[in-house]
């Protein structure tokens, strides 16, 4: 008889998913499924708005990471309009995304990620959460609160709020950075920069301590995406697409982000509500499966521009003969280098002479069919794609939201680490732990990113207060 094992709901992610592991008979693992079970209808819900509404409105899609959506609506309004906004524009639309970098990346890895690594897979759960981690060591968690804190206020000096910024506009900003809040940023970030450097010791050290268990979990071949600068290096707001394979060798340079289609579909399955982005040409592993994020903007970049996260960037290649650092683990080492790097251009964008400049917007009567906006979230490669009519009301929207470029690879991880480590004999609750920590290793967002109904039915069910089910609609 066919046995299943459901995680439900895997814990410590934003958004709402499960885990379905179906045992054999001898009671290992033949097959798992990352099921993300919710649905929003986002790319539908797009349709007959104008165009200068998306990055207001497509920000609300999320709570985590609304910057990335706001900044990325606001390139693809530019491409629409066919404008090159000042250079101011883009200097404070970048700062305001190396908060959002910092913040979610500091958020994720010391509140989410660490109690697994600093208290073990199999510690008590109790104990394996933050407030654990406040009690034991409260030096640490006080560091994640201030570097996300910091890269909030950055946010909000921007965009008025926190969450939901009201800053970037088709064609550039509607606000200039003043010279108090410019001094303000100055006075502090030093201390930011260290409190990174903290962070990325702590990874550092838990990975050379436990090598052998980072290089094998969830280690696996696959391709790598993420954006680039002309000369390769590694750009979180602008740049080229590149896409390497498992043996380092890039099968995509330079491609134009308007041209992403050129190297990428999407497929559904029947079992989730998020979509399969893959590479739709020869030369990535498993059916074109590739990895976004910090572990593969780090596995396609050649420098990082940055001191101190270029210093520990040579580091992180010294992982690997071939360049291409493959565990699973790696992605919050590669995290914690991006959180330095992002503060490190926070202070760079802050001594710019530009950054208080008022020349922060450009105007268009043109309104091109479509447009495009491309930027690197904290999760990985963003796409927003909107095509509209003469008058700038969207006919028709395309997301692909970075959790969703990781859909094939966070199937695979599961299954990897589930079938290694989960014994449906001697079944243990750190077992189970570990297929979740593969999954946390994306830090994937859910909530953005199911927005496709494809194939899987969705179900409606009207309920009493006492329980009782009174109706139920499902689509085909």
């Amino acid at each position: 008889m066919t046995r299943k094992i459901e995680i439900e709901p895997v814990t410590r992610i934003e958004g709402h998913g499960k885990v379905t592991l179906v045992l054999g008979d001898d009671g290992r693992v033949a097959e798992a499924r990352f099921n993300i079970i919710e649905f929003r209808g986002l790319e539908k819900s797009c349709e007959g708005r104008l165009f200068w509404e998306m990055p207001l409105f497509i920000s609300r899609s999320c709570g985590i990471c609304p910057v990335s959506h706001h900044l990325a609506a606001a390139k693809a309004g530019d491409a629409i309009l066919g404008v090159q906004i000042p250079p101011t524009a883009k200097k404070l639309r970048e700062l305001m995304h190396m908060g959002q970098v910092l913040q979610s990346h500091s958020l994720h890895f010391f509140h989410l990620a660490s109690p697994d690594l600093l208290f073990g897979f199999d510690a008590d759960p109790a104990k394996r959460n933050v407030v654990g981690l406040i009690a034991e060591k409260p030096d640490l968690a006080l560091k994640g609160v201030m570097l996300r804190k910091f890269g909030q206020q950055v946010i909000e000096m921007l965009g008025e709020k926190r969450i939901h910024p009201v800053f970037a506009i088709p064609g550039g900003v509607n606000r200039a950075l003043k010279p108090t809040q410019q001094e303000d940023i100055l006075n502090r970030i030093d201390g930011v920069i260290a409190d990174a450097q903290a962070g990325v010791s702590v990874i550092r050290e838990y990975l050379e301590n436990n090598r052998e268990e980072a290089s094998t979990f969830a280690a696996f071949p696959s391709g790598y995406l993420g954006l680039t600068d002309e000369d390769g290096n590694l750009d979180l707001y602008d740049g080229t697409l590149r896409m390497r394979n498992d043996k380092g060798a890039i099968l995509e340079d330079k491609v134009d982000p308007k041209d992403y289609l050129s190297i990428i579909e999407e497929r559904v399955e029947d079992w989730t509500y998020l979509k399969f982005p893959f590479y739709k040409k020869p030369g990535c592993p498993d059916g074109g499966m590739y990895r976004v994020g910090p572990l593969g903007r780090l596995n396609v970049v050649d420098r990082i521009t940055t001191p101190l996260a270029g210093k520990e960037f040579k580091e992180f290649k010294k992982l690997s003969n071939t360049g291409i650092v493959e565990g699973s683990l790696y992605f919050h080492y590669a995290r914690m280098i991006e959180a330095l790097y992002a503060a490190e251009r926070i202070k760079v964008l802050a001594e710019d002479e530009l950054i208080c400049s008022t020349d922060i917007w450009a105007t268009s009567s043109k309104i091109n069919e479509e447009g495009v906006g491309v930027l690197e979230a904290p999760r990985g490669t963003l796409f927003h794609h909107y095509w509209v009519d003469k008058s700038g009301m969207i006919k028709k929207v395309n997301l692909i939201v970075a959790t969703g470029n990781n859909n094939a690879a966070m199937n695979r991880s599961v299954y990897e680490v589930a079938k290694k480590y989960v014994d449906g004999n001697n079944l243990t609750e750190g077992m189970l732990n570990r297929v979740e920590a593969a999954i946390r290793c994306y830090d994937p967002c859910l909530s953005c990113s199911t927005h496709a109904l494809g194939q899987m039915p969705l179900l409606v069910q009207l309920v009493s207060p006492s329980g009782e089910i009174l109706d139920t609609v499902k689509t085909a």
